[in-house]
């Protein structure tokens, strides 16, 4: 399991995007955000670059920190 924080969420529909955008990327499975800790989780079945991570947790609004 990956874990990285993610800055700028302050709702579950904030959540939800978090959560699409990680399940969009392939290699990775069972994402799953946690609003009060900041951060999201996922699965890697293969290796994943995480600028590309990265890349679209920012397109959907958010900030890697």
């Amino acid at each position: 399991m990956a874990t990285i924080k993610v800055k700028g969420m302050s709702c579950n529909h904030c959540v939800m995007a978090v959560t699409k955008a990680l399940n969009e990327i392939d290699g990775i499975k069972d994402a799953k955000v946690d609003l009060q800790k900041g951060e999201a989780t996922f699965e890697q079945v293969m290796p994943v670059n995480m600028n590309i991570v990265k890349e679209r947790i920012k397109k959907a609004g958010y900030e890697v920190v």
